[in-house]
C-alpha cells in the first residue's frame, strides 16, 4: 500500500482510508454496497428531460467470501442466498479501484462512501447553482440547464408552465460522475448511465447509477494542486488556445455581410481590440415565437451572407478571424438531410424510419454517431463547407439532445449512449480539425460534456444563461460553473457575454451587459452574444459609452494576454484550472472553502464580479496575502473588506508578490 491509501480487510469486513481518513467502511450491519431493480421513464420536451423512477427492489450486500490479494482483495458479495455481485479491489500506484461484475440482471446500484463533519465536496461536472455540492443530491443527465434552474423564482414558473423549460440547481450540459472531496481524494464512476451522487447526509455520500457500473475509482492527492495534476493524468486535458484567440474580443455578430462591415467599423471607432466574428447564422436563418433561430443546413447562405467566400479573408488579413456555428443536426428542409437519410446516416424510430426532433416549431434528423460512416460523413462537412470555406472556428453546439427512444446503429441503447452523446459529438469535431491538419489554429466551443470532454473540447462555454441578475441563471451562474468545471478537468471556460435567454419579458439591460464585460476581460476567452431575441436586449453598439466599455475592457484583456497564455499553458500540462476556486492556493484558509462568486484567474489575480444590480460596492473576502487594488492602488492584506465597485471598475487584486506585478499594476493606467 501506500502512504495515501490504506486498506485493512476482517473475516466480514473492509475499510478504506485515505490521507489518513476512512472514507469506506463495510460490515455486515453496515454494508457499503446495494444493488436492485428499477423501472424509469424518460420524457424529453426540446431538451428537457421529466424522469421518473419506480424501485421495485433494493438490497443490501454483505460478504459471502473475502480474500487478501498483494494490491487489495476480492469478495463475493451476497442477497443472503448466493453471491450476487464480485468485487475486485485493487490498488496501483495512488489509484484505488473497485471493479465488479453482477451475476444476476439487476439495473440498479448503490454504494456509500463516509462522510467526515465540515467535508466539503466540489466537481460534479458543470454546477451552476452550487460550487460545494453537499448537502444536496445531484443527478447527472446532460440536459438543457432550464430557464430559471430555481423553482424559488418566477423566472422558472413561467418557464415550466408557459414552455415546460424550468430547471432546476442540478441541471447542467456539462454533468460527469466525479468529485473532489476536501479530504483531498478524487471519487469517479465508470458508467454512462444516469447517475446521482447524493451529498444530503451528514453522516455519508450516495452513489447512484442506472446500472451496475463498469467500476468506481478512488485518487488521493497530498495538495489539491497534485490532485488536480492526477485528475488531468486520468481525463486528460484541453489543449492551448491558439495565439490569435488572444488579440481581441469575438464579437457576436448576426444579419449579413454589410452588418459585420458596420458594426466591426464602429468597433475600431471606439477602439475595441476584435480578434474574431462570431457569426452563428452564416448558413440562414429562421424566426420561431423562441425568437431568431438558424436554418441547420451547414453551408455558406450566400443570399444573407453575399461575397462573405472573399471578405473572410479580408477579415484574415486585418487580424480579424471567422467563426461560425454547427451542431449535430440536420433541419428536414436542408440537402445535408436528404443526403444523410439517403445513405442511412440517420437514428432511426422502432418501426425503422427515420426519427426526427423537435427543437421547436422545426424538426431535424439525428447524425447517429455510433455508425463509422456517418461520423466520417460528418467530418467531410466541417472539413469542406467550413474549414476549406476559411472559419477559424464555431459553437459546436448541443450534443445533450438524444432521445432515449432512439434506435441506434450500434444497437446500444439510448440510456447508456445519452450521456456519451457529446463526446462523440466533440471527437468528430476535433478529428475533422486533425485531419485537416488545423489542430494549432482552429478553435471550437462546446456546452455539453461528460466524462472525456477534456480532450474533446478545447473550450467549454457555460451555456444558454438567461438575461438577468438571479443567482441561479444569471451573471452570478458562470462563476461556480467555471470553477466546478475546472474542478473536474475542463480548465478552459468563458461564457456569452451578456447572457443568452430572453423570455417572458426578461431583457438584457446596459448595466448587466458592461458588468459582464468587467468580468469576461478576466476569463480566458472573451465573447458577445446578441441572444435569441437581440431587438429586446442591450447590445455592445448600444451607445457610446457602451462601446468605448467594450473597448476598455477588450484592451485589458489584451494586455493580461502573457499572463493568460500562461495559465492556458498550466491548465494543458498539469490540469491546474485559468479559474480557480480561493482554497486551491489557499489550503489552510477555512473560510475561502466557501467563497464561489470570487475566482482566483490563475494564482495571482483575484477576481470578484459584481452580481448584484445597481450595486457600486462589493463585500468581498481575500485570503491571507498582500493584495494590491487595481484601481486604487492600496494594499489589503486579507479577510472580509469591502470596496467601491462603479461601472467600469470591478473588484481586482493581485498579489503584491507575483512575479508579473507590474503586468498587473499598469492595468488601471490603461486608455
Amino acid at each position: 500500500m501506500t502512504e495515501s491509501i490504506n486498506v485493512k480487510t476482517g473475516e466480514r469486513s473492509f475499510s478504506v482510508q485515505i490521507n489518513g481518513k476512512e472514507i469506506i467502511r463495510h460490515t455486515d450491519e453496515a454494508p457499503f454496497l446495494y444493488i436492485g431493480k428499477g423501472q424509469e421513464t424518460m420524457e424529453m420536451y426540446r431538451g428537457n428531460f421529466d424522469i421518473d423512477d419506480y424501485v421495485i427492489e433494493r438490497v443490501p450486500l454483505r460478504v459471502h467470501t473475502l480474500t487478501e490479494t498483494a494490491d487489495g482483495f476480492q469478495a463475493e458479495l451476497t442477497d443472503g442466498t448466493e453471491p450476487v455481485l464480485s468485487v475486485i479491489a485493487a490498488l496501483e500506484k495512488d489509484r484505488f479501484t473497485f471493479t465488479f461484475n453482477c451475476k444476476r440482471n439487476h439495473n440498479r446500484f448503490w454504494m456509500r462512501l463516509v462522510s467526515h463533519e465540515d467535508e466539503k465536496v466540489y466537481g460534479g461536472g458543470e454546477q451552476l447553482s452550487y460550487l460545494n455540492l453537499k448537502g444536496r443530491n445531484f443527478p447527472l443527465w446532460t440536459s438543457e440547464p432550464g430557464v430559471g434552474r430555481n423553482k424559488s423564482t418566477y423566472t422558472t414558473w413561467q418557464a415550466d408552465v408557459k414552455d415546460k423549460a424550468g430547471g432546476d440547481y442540478y441541471n447542467t450540459n456539462y454533468p460527469q460522475p466525479t468529485f473532489i472531496s476536501s479530504e483531498r481524494y478524487m471519487a469517479h464512476m465508470n458508467t454512462t448511465a444516469y447517475a446521482d451522487f447524493d451529498f444530503s447526509n451528514e453522516s455519508f455520500h450516495e452513489l447512484q447509477a442506472w446500472e451496475i457500473p463498469e467500476s468506481v475509482e478512488f485518487t488521493a492527492g497530498s495538495t489539491y494542486l497534485n490532485l488536480l495534476e492526477k485528475v488531468k493524468d486520468r481525463f486528460g486535458t484541453q489543449p492551448e488556445l491558439p495565439e490569435w484567440t488572444y488579440n481581441g474580443m469575438w464579437l457576436g455578430i448576426q444579419g449579413g455581410t454589410d452588418v459585420v462591415e458596420e458594426k466591426l467599423a464602429k468597433a475600431e471607432r471606439h477602439g475595441i481590440q476584435v480578434s474574431g466574428v462570431w457569426c452563428q447564422d452564416w448558413q440562414g436563418k429562421r424566426v420561431t415565437s423562441f425568437g431568431k433561430r438558424l436554418m441547420w443546413n451547414w453551408i455558406w447562405n450566400e443570399e444573407m451572407y453575399p461575397g462573405l467566400d472573399k471578405k473572410i479573408w479580408e477579415w484574415k488579413e486585418k487580424g480579424i478571424r471567422f467563426l461560425g456555428y454547427i451542431n449535430p443536426y440536420v433541419a428536414v428542409e436542408g440537402h445535408l438531410f436528404k443526403q444523410a437519410e439517403e445513405n442511412g446516416y440517420l437514428a432511426l424510430k422502432t418501426d425503422g424510419s427515420t426519427y426526427v426532433v423537435d427543437f421547436g416549431e422545426f424538426y431535424c434528423g439525428v447524425v447517429d454517431f455510433t455508425n463509422p460512416e456517418a461520423s466520417e460523413w460528418y467530418k467531410q462537412v466541417i472539413k469542406t463547407n467550413m474549414i476549406d470555406f476559411g472559419l477559424d472556428g464555431w459553437m459546436a453546439d448541443f450534443g445533450e439532445y438524444l432521445p432515449t427512444d432512439v434506435v441506434l446503429h450500434n444497437g446500444a441503447s439510448a440510456h447508456k449512449e445519452h450521456n456519451a452523446w457529446p463526446i462523440r459529438w466533440g471527437n468528430v469535431n476535433r478529428e475533422a480539425i486533425e485531419e485537416a491538419g488545423r489542430e494549432n489554429d482552429i478553435v471550437y466551443f462546446m456546452r455539453a460534456g461528460y466524462t472525456g470532454i477534456q480532450t474533446a473540447c478545447p473550450l467549454l462555454w457555460g451555456g444558454d444563461q438567461s438575461v438577468i441578475w438571479e443567482r441561479d441563471d444569471g451573471l452570478a451562474s458562470v462563476i461556480p460553473a467555471a470553477l466546478s468545471a475546472g474542478m473536474t478537468g475542463c480548465g478552459i471556460h468563458h461564457s456569452d457575454i451578456g447572457g443568452y435567454t430572453s423570455l417572458h419579458g426578461n431583457k438584457r439591460d446596459k448595466e448587466l451587459l458592461l458588468r459582464w464585460v468587467e468580468m469576461a476581460a478576466f476569463t480566458p476567452v472573451m465573447r458577445t452574444h446578441e441572444g435569441n431575441r437581440p431587438d429586446d436586449c442591450f447590445q455592445f453598439d448600444g451607445d457610446d459609452e457602451t462601446l468605448d466599455v467594450f473597448g476598455y475592457f477588450s484592451r485589458v484583456y489584451v494586455h493580461l494576454k502573457p499572463y493568460l497564455k500562461k495559465l492556458v499553458k498550466e491548465n494543458a500540462e498539469a490540469g491546474i484550472p485559468v479559474q480557480r476556486p480561493l482554497f486551491l492556493h489557499y489550503e489552510a484558509d477555512e473560510t475561502a472553502y466557501d467563497i464561489q462568486y470570487q475566482y482566483l484567474l490563475g494564482k495571482d489575480v483575484l477576481v470578484a464580479p459584481v452580481i448584484d444590480q445597481g450595486a457600486d460596492s462589493r463585500e468581498l473576502y481575500l485570503p491571507e496575502d498582500e493584495w494590491v487594488h487595481v484601481w486604487s492602488g492600496e494594499t489589503f492584506t486579507g479577510g472580509w473588506v469591502e470596496v467601491d465597485a462603479p461601472l467600469g471598475k470591478p473588484p481586482v487584486f493581485y498579489r503584491k508578490q507575483a512575479e508579473d506585478a507590474s503586468l498587473f499594476q499598469a492595468i488601471h493606467t490603461l486608455t
